[in-house]
């Protein structure tokens, strides 16, 4: 007699209905959206109202309801968009969403001169930020993602993933006990039994979710597996995005403000630098870039200057704690601060804000001979953070490299405005704590 695994013995168990009911009730954009605007815009007026820290006259309260409005709604679909995608947290992105969108509409106002109460504005993106917090705390809890997971093939290194749950299923009538759970087989797997090919494709066919181990990997960890390119099922090789020709004017326009905003900044920079080591404040080197175009790319100095006669492949990789890097350097790099002068790589349409971070020629060629298509991240221009800089951070040997170029290779095939948002405010997160800088 056939005895399942304890996981499907469980597994009614792992989401109970009230659970799940629950679970879908907070997910819901009606419950998110009406919560969102009924604490973020009343509620910050009543306080004003209560307290009476100004007259109803010194501001114009309409266009601050506005603004509030506008403001919610943009931060919260930005949020959606971002927690959409795959290696993604919820908990993590949710305020610099909404930090983003109360910051672009506050910068509207003061462009055009309108008058608004800046303690309203601030107190509601402080209630709106609380919020979402608390609830995707309690999603967090409530909706852990579970898979059933056909055993054979490339199925068993799904379990290595611990944030997700995995119920191992060995037949197709323990799939139909859990008719709610999405269903994960590996579809090239040799010993698949014709009955469970039967299933899994009426079971397509009825509607119910049924992955391939490859495909589901890919979304939840953010990366495309790159053992043969005909397996990438990458389509032809260009990101094909109306959002492609645009992306280039909005870098240019984005780093020129930018550039005005934070010269002053950047001239103290360099100022202690110099006065932290000798050698000049800017450092050139060059990077292979768009299309396998060699480039000079310019950052702040954050090592001692080397020799260029000891330059090496080894030298060209940054270790963790190196000992080149200088008092100096070490806040710059943990901060990305020594990033900005490449602000003007941008001016020059040779690198863009978000995309694979480019690489010294002698890596570059290295990685070519050792890792098939290496070339292909050349195929949008390289940036000055990444998927890759946010996921992983810098690498120190050529099996770093291949999980750097699966990342990517992801960013490549799901080019899109939503997933350079999402790197935005990973990187602000990125350069106010330091998580990731080597």
């Amino acid at each position: 007699v056939h005895t399942p695994s304890i996981e499907y013995q469980n597994a009614k168990r792992i989401f109970p209905n009230l659970r799940r009911r629950l679970g879908a009730v907070l997910s819901s954009v009606r419950f998110q959206l009406t919560g969102a605007l009924l604490i973020g815009v009343p509620l910050p007026e009543m306080v004003r109202k209560t307290y009476e820290y100004y007259p109803d006259d010194v501001f114009n309260y309409d266009t601050t309801m506005l603004g509030t409005i506008a403001a919610i709604i943009l931060g919260y679909l930005i949020f959606r968009k971002v927690t959409s995608l795959p290696g993604t947290s919820a908990l993590a992105n949710q305020v610099p969403g909404f930090l983003i969108s109360y910051a672009s509409i506050a910068a509207i106002f003061f462009t055009l001169r309108l008058d608004f109460s800046r303690q309203q504005f601030i107190l509601s993106f402080v209630l709106v930020s609380a919020f979402f917090f608390l609830v995707t705390i309690i999603q967090a809890r409530l909706n852990r993602r579970v898979f059933a997971l056909v055993q054979g093939g490339r199925t068993g290194a799904l379990t290595e993933l611990d944030y997700v749950d995995w119920i191992v299923i060995n037949r197709p009538s323990e799939a139909d006990a859990l008719p709610n759970i999405p269903i994960v087989a590996d579809f090239r797997y040799a010993g698949l039994s014709s009955d469970w090919e039967r299933y899994l494709a009426e079971a397509a066919i009825s509607g119910r979710q049924v992955f391939n181990t490859k495909q589901l990997r890919e979304s939840l960890e953010g990366q495309v597996q790159i053992d043969h390119l005909s397996e990438n099922s990458f389509g032809h090789l260009a990101p094909d995005s109306l959002y492609a020709p645009a992306k280039l004017y909005i870098d240019v326009l984005l780093a020129f403000c930018t550039l005005i905003i934070l010269s002053p900044f950047m001239l103290i920079t360099a100022i202690a630098i110099r006065l932290d080591s000798k050698g000049p404040a800017i450092f050139k080197q060059t990077r292979m870039g768009y299309r396998g175009r060699p480039f000079t790319v310019y950052k702040f100095r954050s090592m001692r200057v080397q020799d260029e006669t000891d330059r090496n492949r080894s030298s060209d990789m940054t270790q963790s704690d190196d000992d080149r890097i200088t008092r100096m350097g070490r806040f710059i790099r943990k901060t990305r601060i020594d990033e900005l002068p490449q602000l003007f790589n941008i001016l020059m349409g040779q690198m863009s804000l978000i995309g694979p971070r480019p690489e010294t020629l002698n890596l570059s060629e290295w990685y070519e001979q050792e890792i098939p298509f290496y070339r292909y991240r050349h195929i949008v221009r390289p940036g000055i953070t990444g998927w890759a800089q946010i996921k992983q951070g810098h690498v120190t040997s050529v099996d770093d490299v291949r999980e750097k170029l699966e990342y990517d290779f992801f960013y490549v095939r799901n080019f899109s405005i939503w997933l350079d948002f999402l790197i935005l405010v990973q990187t602000l997160r990125v350069m106010l704590t330091g998580h990731g800088a080597k």
